[in-house]
């Protein structure tokens, strides 16, 4: 057991932990600075891989013993669980063939791995990592480990990040903060905060991608922007390696031949062989054996493996375009990019990312231990023994509810920095009416049916008012973990209701990618389509304020001013029953209509008086 560093006289302490799609790490911040806690034999990762029992006897093998002899027990080990978090059954389809244990449909559609009959949430099996984990930092300080700060890829939502929260509960720790991985990364880089720097951290793992841009001023680390792609990484490398062997022996050998569970799980382990060798060495052997006098023996060349995934690493440099994009800043702004991720190892890769930055990547941390040791620094800032150091982070993407017409009021904006809160008011547009449904929303497009729905719920026991008149405040807060909450409040009444958004499955990449550009190409008609909207709405409580006021004083309105009146009423009820209306000339006429009755209100308003 690593003893770098002092644990002595360390009470109730806060570690930080890597949950790795790959390898996972745990770390402590000493006097000295962070320290990732080793095993007995000096060894800093626990491989990200379970073997559980078919029969539901043995306890869970975690970690290096259970990825040693995966190609054993190829349907019982479970390895990549990170990708599955928080995702639903159709999100995982196009990767279960290369899987050879077998994940199957849950509650809510979620994607769920059954080994024998029972059936285990990837929840459960994090928590079986997080438990060794746990272990072999009380075995470090000689005594019992309860808090954790836990990190998590950026782009993660509310569901894989509760999920993630939830494996902590399952494994005996208090989650004291999910961190988004590449803050974790600037904060164990440190990078001399007391001068003010721009930096990029580019963080390639084993299954997840996140580009975070953060300016770095005298210890405050303040997030710009991120963006990223929750379901790329060294794995998807590897399924490219994995794709072109299996494609060249059935050229050989026959279309016909099939791949059981240990066979894929040998080519999966040749592949990160491969993809390890490529990194240092021009090229590399493979051979394997296929049964029946069938042997396949494959050169591949370093050129090869960058021509493969070539367009694995163009996707990360489009996120890290965004990401510059949305902190309003150009390559040569970057003063430092900082590598994370064993997969930033490919020399490719360093390759794309210099070209792109026009600055040679910062690597000058161990890629693999970076994050953990990041944890530790923000569990030390949460314990009190680190404040020197302030840390800003930021919301991926905007959130919103739908408002009369199937329109999205948005009350937090993208890259707006967390903890975060937002309060707007709102009303109803029926009279009587004694419930509201709130549906919440993320995304960046104006309209509900373009955006994700996130979930719902409803304000119960409204008095009965006419429309308009309840107040109806909405709040949304996002707290330091990205953890959104909803709640609503009439003030009138003071009924209350309030949820915690946990929608059942994550973002994929299309669907950030069709959120991000449909929300820059279709900007002009969403902001078009929402103003018709928003002016329908105002129309119809106008029209019907109106008209409650004629008919309260409707015997001391002169016939001239009636017809006025009326025919300002027909001319926007035209503009609301018209399919296509011209918004200006919309506008218009509703402005010239509230302006036209300004004396009915005064009438109505001295006979109430």
């Amino acid at each position: 057991m690593s003893t770098s560093g002092d644990a002595s006289g360390v009470d109730d302490p806060i570690i930080g932990i890597d949950l790795g799609t790959t390898n996972s790490l745990v770390a402590f911040c000493a006097e000295s600075g962070p320290v990732v806690v080793c095993d007995m034999d000096g060894g800093p990762f626990v491989p990200s891989v379970v073997r559980l029992d078919p029969a539901g006897l043995e306890p869970p093998v975690v970690g290096q013993t259970a990825r040693r002899h995966a190609v054993e027990y190829p349907e019982h080990t479970i390895f990549s669980i990170k990708r599955l978090m928080g995702r639903d059954i159709d999100a995982v389809a196009n990767e279960r063939s290369f899987l050879p244990y077998a994940v199957v449909q849950g509650e809510h559609e979620t994607a769920r791995v059954q080994v024998g009959d029972r059936v285990y949430s990837p929840q459960e099996i994090s928590a079986m990592i997080l438990t060794q984990l746990k272990h072999r930092a009380e075995a470090y300080f000689e005594g019992e480990v309860r808090r954790a700060v836990i990190t998590v890829p950026a782009y993660f939502d509310d569901a894989q990040r509760q999920a993630t929260r939830d494996a902590g509960r399952i494994a005996g720790l208090q989650v004291m903060r999910i961190l988004n991985e590449p803050t974790a990364a600037a904060l164990a880089y440190d990078l001399d905060g007391s001068s003010d720097s721009t930096i990029v951290v580019y963080d390639l793992g084993g299954g997840t991608f996140d580009v975070s841009v953060l300016n770095l001023d005298a210890g405050v680390f303040q997030v710009l922007s991120t963006a990223g792609d929750s379901h790329l990484g060294g794995d998807d490398i590897d399924r490219a390696i994995v794709e072109l062997m299996q494609d060249e022996i059935r050229e050989q050998f026959g279309e016909a031949i099939s791949f059981p569970a240990a066979t894929r799980q040998a080519f999966r382990h040749f592949a990160e062989t491969t993809k390890i060798r490529l990194s240092e060495d021009e090229s590399a052997e493979i051979e394997i054996e296929l049964g029946t006098d069938r042997t396949y023996r494959r050169t591949i060349t370093r050129d090869e493996l960058e021509n493969v995934i070539d367009p694995l690493v163009e996707r990360t440099i489009a996120s890290c375009r965004r990401a510059l994009r949305d902190a309003k800043l150009k390559p040569g702004d970057i003063d430092r990019v900082v590598m994370v991720g064993g997969s930033t190892r490919v020399p490719l890769v360093r390759a794309m990312v210099g070209a792109f930055f026009e600055v040679e990547p910062y690597t000058a941390l161990d890629p693999d231990k970076v994050v953990a040791m990041g944890a530790a620094v923000q569990a030390a800032i949460l314990a009190g023994t680190n404040r020197e150091t302030l840390l800003l982070d930021v919301i991926p993407l905007s959130l919103g509810i739908e408002t009369m017409g199937g329109a999205v009021a948005k009350l937090i904006m993208r890259n707006q920095t967390i903890p975060a809160m937002a309060t707007e008011q709102f009303s109803t547009y029926v009279d009587g009416q004694t419930n509201v449904k709130i549906h919440v929303l993320q995304g960046e497009r104006e309209l509900v049916e373009d955006c994700r729905s996130l979930g719902t719920f409803e304000l119960r026991g409204i008095p009965p008012m006419p429309a308009g008149l309840p107040k109806i405040e909405v709040t949304f807060t996002v707290d330091a973990n990205g953890l959104l909450t909803v709640s609503a409040v009439e003030r009138r009444s003071e009924k209350r209701a309030a949820i915690q958004i946990v929608p059942n499955h994550g973002l994929t990449k299309d669907e950030v990618d069709r959120m991000e550009m449909e929300s820059y190409a279709h900007a002009r008609e969403d902001l078009a389509a929402h103003r018709l909207i928003d002016l329908r709405n105002q129309a119809r409580l106008d029209v019907k304020q109106i008209q409650r006021q004629l008919e309260k004083i409707g015997d001391e309105v002169d016939t001239a001013y009636r017809g006025e009146i009326e025919q300002h009423i027909s001319t926007v009820e035209g503009f609301v029953d018209a399919a296509e209306p011209d918004g200006d000339a919309f506008g218009t006429a509703l402005t010239a209509m509230d302006h036209a009755t300004v004396r009915l209100a005064e009438m109505a308003i001295a006979k109430t008086l």
